[in-house]
């Protein structure tokens, strides 16, 4: 044997190891160094979600809860977040914990995610200007050429996104192009909404404190009968006077009005509408309004969802450079996408008006994520190929919006309760009491290795010393390759697997033992107690990376960060002994002190053996 070679490839294990750590980094040495530590040890964030109760009133189930929480889970875990703590509180709560560099990964973990590709059937200003009534309107051309009174300054025109077929992240396709959004007008409603509302019914469940009822009293029985009679944009100056209290309502309010109302009332602005709270239009089979670029949209039911995307994936388009979110449609999504498209691209029953054509004359098709319009582009052909979402992405942005696609819409809709900043005072207390015992605990290993073992002791010492070495640089390296975070159950983890190492030691001493008392010499005994060591090491090595897996498999937060940390420690310890204790335990025994019995602490053995020749 050449224990020389081992020992290299060890130092060359070190040397990457080290060389990754350091380069890897950014900053002085201390940032290059520093391992992600936890929410127990440097602080964080804690986020109460409360689920909204369902139209009967009643809280979620126990397994909407339990889905919800799993979803959440994994869309912290997809943003680099390791470690985090998602769990059920009560019957309607899930609370998030983060660490402190991951404050961002919380911050609309929550959505629904809930994604809607809606036919876009009229628009307006929204901007609220109207509500004050002008004893002068100007006019402005209608779809059907008479004149009729603007509500609103025309908007410049401006550009927008587009849904067009996918070409593997190069936006190739020309069937959908962006299309400038035309001047609103004040013109008739839709053919598909011309008979007048009877009164105003919520479009979806808002905060459970306030009611119909409420909101009725708060505007006044002629603005709520007036707002219910209306099939079209208000214009008249009498009218707008009437309707002049809804501009008083607030988001929880206002979404507890009809669709039809809050399109048609110019006092409901986009302001309100985008602060709607979660789940406000989450009805597919109901008309909906949402705002974009401060134009407010009267949207169709959604014919197509998000649960018919089979797979979104973040892109950067070639020619453009422009990130995207790239669909793939399932078997089933992709029919009705053809449809949809076919039908905007005809307008058939010509339910879309004048206002919500693009240049070409097409329906515009809106793409609605949660509340929010991400990008309304006109239809310029029938697509029967999968497509992209174009808007105003990041990457962080796209990357969240194909995780939550990918992971699922959550089935309920939440609003965030509390927000609070975790200090890690408790946490560094903890941390400094763990550390003083490990280390009270270490030295009476020293002590004891020394006294028992001699010479033998050193090789135990240098063993743990090149462990924590490379303990330490593979956190470091993993904390910033894939986001793992060291916590208190993580160390807790380290210190457990020191029993692991000490087992090791001793059944390799005590089997050199054991080769000494059967006759041979010291330096034949080496060799041969790790031939029959070796066996026992790898399986009770064995037996504890399998049980940390187990552990890390079927648990989560903490509990998987100690099944990771128990895991982590044991192959270093295999690394450790076979690249540096029996080839330091081989060079040891061609050394005179290796064969003084009072130096390695095989004096009695020897004595022993002499004794039974």
């Amino acid at each position: 044997m050449r224990p020389g070679r081992q020992l290299a490839l060890l130092g060359a294990i070190f040397v990457i190891l080290a060389s990754a750590v350091w380069f890897g980094g950014k900053g002085g040495w201390q940032d290059r160094l520093a391992p992600n530590l936890g929410l127990d040890l440097v602080g964080g964030s804690r986020v109460t979600l409360l689920a909204q109760t369902g139209a009967d009133g009643k809280p979620p189930t126990t397994q909407d809860l339990e889905q919800a929480r799993r979803i959440i889970a994994e869309r912290v875990d997809a943003r680099g977040v390791s470690e985090a703590q998602v769990v059920i509180e009560g019957n309607q709560n899930i609370v998030i914990s983060v660490a402190k560099k991951g404050d961002d990964a919380i911050n609309d973990v929550g959505q629904a995610s809930q994604l809607f590709f809606r036919k876009l059937l009229s628009q307006t200003d929204g901007s609220g200007l109207a509500a004050a009534p002008q004893a002068s309107p100007s006019p402005s051309a209608s779809a059907s050429g008479s004149p009729k009174p603007s509500t609103a300054a025309s908007p410049a025109a401006t550009p927008k996104p587009s849904v067009s077929p996918s070409t593997g992240g190069t936006g190739g396709g020309a069937a959908m192009a962006p299309t400038p959004t035309p001047t609103p007008a004040a013109s008739k409603s839709p053919t598909a909404s011309a008979s007048p509302a009877a009164a105003p019914k919520p479009s979806a469940p808002a905060d459970p404190k306030v009611t119909v009822a409420q909101v009725q009293a708060k505007v006044g029985k002629a603005a709520w009968d007036a707002a219910g009679k209306l099939t079209a944009v208000a214009a008249d100056p009498a009218q707008l006077e009437v309707l002049q209290p809804f501009a008083q309502l607030n988001n929880f309010e206002v979404a507890l009005l009809a669709p039809k109302v809050q399109f048609y009332v110019p006092q409901v602005s986009c302001e309100q509408l985008d602060k709607r709270p979660p789940g406000s239009i989450n009805n597919p089979d109901a008309e909906a309004v949402a705002c974009e670029d401060g134009m407010k949209y009267l949207l169709d039911v959604s014919k197509v969802k998000g649960t018919d995307v089979d797979k979104a994936s973040p892109q950067i388009e070639q020619n453009t450079n422009r990130r995207v979110v790239s669909l793939d449609f399932s078997s089933d999504g992709l029919d009705k996408w053809t449809s949809l498209t076919k039908e905007s691209f005809n307008n058939e029953g010509q339910k879309c008006d004048q206002t919500a054509l693009g240049a070409g004359s097409h329906c515009r098709v809106a793409v609605v994520l949660d509340n929010k319009v991400i990008s309304s582009p006109e239809i310029q052909g029938v697509l029967g190929d999968d497509s992209v979402i174009t808007g105003d992405f990041d990457q962080k942005s796209a990357t969240d919006l194909a995780n939550n696609l990918n992971y699922g819409s959550l089935s309920m809709t939440f609003l965030q309760q509390e927000a609070q900043s975790i200090t890690p005072t408790l946490g560094g207390e903890h941390l400094q009491a763990g550390l003083l015992a490990a280390g009270i605990g270490m030295l009476l290993v020293v002590i004891y290795s020394f006294f028992y073992y001699r010479l033998l002791g050193t090789v135990i010492v240098l063993s743990l010393i090149l462990s924590a070495a490379l303990t330490f640089l593979a956190l470091v390296f993993l904390g910033r390759e894939m986001g793992f975070t060291l916590t208190l159950a993580g160390i807790a983890g380290f210190i457990v697997s020191l029993g692991v190492a000490a087992d090791s030691f001793v059944i390799y001493f005590e089997r050199l033992k054991d080769e000494i008392r059967e006759g041979r010499s010291p330096r034949s005994a080496v060799p041969r107690a790790w031939v029959r060591a070796r066996k026992t090491i790898l399986t009770a090595n064995a037996i504890s990376l399998m049980a940390a897996l187990v552990l890390y498999l079927v648990s989560s937060g903490a509990v998987a960060g100690f099944a990771f940390a128990l895991g982590l420690a044991t192959l270093i310890d295999l690394v450790v002994v076979f690249l540096f204790r029996h080839p330091i335990m081989t060079m040891f025994a061609r050394t005179d002190a290796f064969l003084s019995p009072r130096v390695s602490g095989l004096g009695r053995v020897l004595h022993e053996a002499k004794e039974a020749k």
